[in-house]
């Protein structure tokens, strides 16, 4: 089984530990840094799915937020679009739900902290009218490449900052806490599957 893990900037980098074989089958975690921002995001990743054929693709990275706290940790299976929200009456798709995919393959279904990420190219530095839990800059264009390619898609994000309480300044403090309890995080995971599953692939 091949697990690709994505991550915006190397600040962000954290090696995630899972256990070594699934189903019996030797497991492989590759790492990809897509750059800042929903074009860049979606190029290189579009580039790694189509070279290295990954059963899952894992987005792992930082966020901010209007309605929750500093050190949150958020499974978002539901992204949505806000650059494209203010076009929705004009029919344009501006939401994506990764989960059915995810469940036909019996991926990730213990990951708990469900939240909502809300995905534009501009980093927000003023409360504003906004969808979801997390907000951030790459998991939509990711999730629609990866529903694209029929490729399963989960993204966990960190809190380093609330918007509109000095961002920028506050995301770079929190950098090193969001790479510290996201692989905390992960290896209390044990995995892709629940520990009372074998892990058969499907």
């Amino acid at each position: 089984m091949k697990i690709l893990v994505t991550y915006a900037v190397q600040g962000e980098f954290a090696e995630l530990k899972f256990p070594g074989m699934v189903g019996g089958e030797e497991l492989q975690i590759g790492y990809l840094r897509t750059g800042v921002g929903k074009v860049k995001s979606a190029f290189y990743l579009s580039e790694a799915i189509n070279f290295g054929q990954p059963d899952l693709v894992v987005n792992v990275g930082t966020a901010g937020t209007i309605r929750h706290k500093v050190g949150d940790i958020f499974v978002c299976r539901h992204f949505i679009d806000r650059d494209m929200h203010s076009l929705a009456d004009l029919g344009l798709e501006y939401e994506i739900d990764s989960t059915d995919l995810l469940e036909q393959k019996g991926y990730c279904l213990h990951w708990q902290g469900e939240g909502v990420c809300n995905t534009g190219d501009r980093f927000l530095t003023e409360l504003s009218e906004v969808e979801g839990d997390v907000i951030e800059m790459e998991a939509y264009a990711q999730a629609m490449v990866c529903r694209a390619k029929n490729v399963p898609f989960i993204a966990v994000k960190y809190v380093t900052d609330i918007i509109g309480q000095n961002s920028v300044k506050h995301w770079e403090d929190k950098i090193v806490d969001a790479r510290r309890e996201l692989g905390l995080f992960f290896e209390k995971l044990g995995g892709v599957f629940p520990e009372n599953q074998s892990g058969t692939m499907k």
